[in-house]
């Protein structure tokens, strides 16, 4: 018992590791939402810069490219509509983001309980020892109890309080690039049906009066 405690606190502390290094690399900004899109976006002037805009989110792969070449490819409906469409392919990705960060949320909550564990398994050894009878066993026994509830709780604590700091970091992060990804595609999309919309609201040019016949 007292080895399958250890085990399982070991196997949680390398799968809290691989998901914090893991989320690590991917919630960087450059991977979420890389400067040259941020850039494209904002020296977004109308239609003629669209070309431009779909070539740098093409070549810098990331979550807000992917949102901006969706708001791209349906310019054809009214803002509304497009809105609504990125908004719900906004929430695919973010749960991409968010991917990893549910494990350790439940690391965060079971290795205290495994510490737990561990350390009322020891304290059961501790008591069984007390009635046997020779002296020397039952040191033994003292021994062991005490070591098998203060390591599994220390085992226990120093895996979940990583997880929880990591957890709380990556948890606001991504909140910051949904805020971020949000903003970028409104102003794509304000600044592209803003001029749209005024080219072709725009009068039509005076055609010249016909001369008069004297």
């Amino acid at each position: 018992m007292e080895t399958f405690i250890i085990v399982a606190l070991i196997l949680t502390s390398i799968t809290a590791v691989t998901f914090i290094v893991e989320r690590g690399l991917a919630l960087r900004m450059s991977k979420v939402t890389p400067d040259p899109v941020t850039d494209a976006v904002l020296n977004y002037h109308g239609s003629q810069d669209l070309t431009l805009l779909k070539s740098v989110c093409t070549q810098n792969a990331s979550p807000v490219s992917r949102l901006l070449l969706f708001s791209a490819d349906h310019l054809d409906l009214p803002k509304e509509e497009t809105s609504s469409l990125v908004e719900t392919r906004a929430r695919w990705e973010i749960s991409k983001l968010e991917r990893g960060l549910v494990v350790l949320e439940i690391i965060v909550g079971i290795a205290p309980l495994m510490g737990l564990v561990g350390t009322i398994y020891g304290l059961i050894t501790l008591f069984a020892a007390q009635g046997v009878d020779a002296a020397a066993n039952n040191h033994a026994q003292f021994a062991s109890g005490i070591s098998v509830a203060l390591n599994a709780t220390l085992l226990g604590l120093l895996i979940a309080i990583p997880a929880l700091i990591s957890w709380s970091y990556y948890t606001r992060k991504v909140e910051t690039f949904t805020v971020r990804m949000e903003s970028l595609c409104d102003e794509f999309l304000r600044k592209h049906y803003r001029v749209e919309n005024s080219v072709a609201h725009a009068p039509a040019p005076a055609l010249p009066a016909p001369a008069r016949l004297h």
